[in-house]
């Protein structure tokens, strides 16, 4: 009988391949079988070997070509053929990357895995715009929450909690839902002039950033157009969000308002 390959979950980041950590390069380099989500950048996808079989497995709002149970399926039929497989993940497996499910599924076929951690989008919003998730002063926590439910369900979050004016919170995959986000936490008591920040392919070169307000970003996002991956930081670090001026563009046709900055 032949012996089973081993499934390396690994996080690719963001989507800057040089925020790739040590370990997952290293592994991406030796892989015979690469199973690849829709964000994962092509520059990091490059570091694959060149013989390397390559099986796109990527998932959109409602979307789901290849639903979940396949995606366990594919990297068990691949490592029982004794092959090195990589299963590439946006950011980090283990944050709203259903990493634990594969791992799951791979324990019960008996398939050898092991997690590579990658650096979540937040961290690396956060890094590329210089606006902290917690500060002193401004936040003391923060909270990573998905604005995208399984099987497009309706949201169903802890909103009372979330409307935590010293907490930063951090909205995933939340294009679609943003105006019924900020109206569930205007409606728990944030108010209107929160402060906000919407990113979009945060890190790579087509990196779009909007600063708004709680009362003001669901049109300000609709207006600007934003292309996914869009992520969200909804708290008062984003008051110490400062763009270059000659960084600054303006997104909409029309003049923005005062007080909102596009860069």
């Amino acid at each position: 009988m032949r012996k089973p390959g081993q499934v390396f979950l690994v996080g690719a980041g963001p989507g800057d391949p040089e925020l790739l950590t040590l370990k997952a390069a290293r592994i991406l380099c030796q892989a015979q079988a690469v199973v690849y989500d829709r964000l994962v950048s092509e520059e990091v996808l490059e570091l694959s070997p060149p013989l390397a079989r390559l099986v796109p497995v990527g998932k959109a709002p409602k979307s789901h070509p290849v639903p979940q149970e396949r995606i366990n399926q594919i990297l068990i039929e691949l490592a029982s053929e004794g092959l090195t497989v990589v299963r590439l993940k946006g950011g980090d497996p283990m944050v709203f990357g259903r990493g634990s499910e594969e791992a799951a599924a791979l324990r019960a076929a008996g398939i050898p895995f092991e997690i590579v951690p990658g650096i979540t989008a937040a961290q690396g919003a956060a890094a590329a715009t210089a606006v902290p998730l917690t500060h002193r002063g401004l936040a003391s926590g923060v909270r990573y929450v998905t604005g995208h439910c399984r099987e497009d369900r309706p949201l169903d979050l802890d909103w009372a909690g979330l409307a935590d004016p010293q907490t930063t919170l951090v909205v995933y995959m939340g294009a679609g839902a943003i105006a019924e986000i900020a109206g569930r936490l205007l409606g728990e008591g944030l108010p209107a002039a929160h402060p906000v920040m919407a990113v979009a392919g945060a890190t790579t070169p087509h990196e779009r950033r909007l600063v708004s307000s709680l009362g003001e970003i669901a049109g300000d996002a609709a207006r600007a157009s934003l292309r996914g991956p869009v992520l969200f930081v909804i708290g008062e670090v984003v008051s110490l969000y400062r763009s270059r001026p000659e960084a600054i563009v303006t997104l909409l046709a029309s003049r923005p308002r005062k007080g909102a900055a596009y860069a």
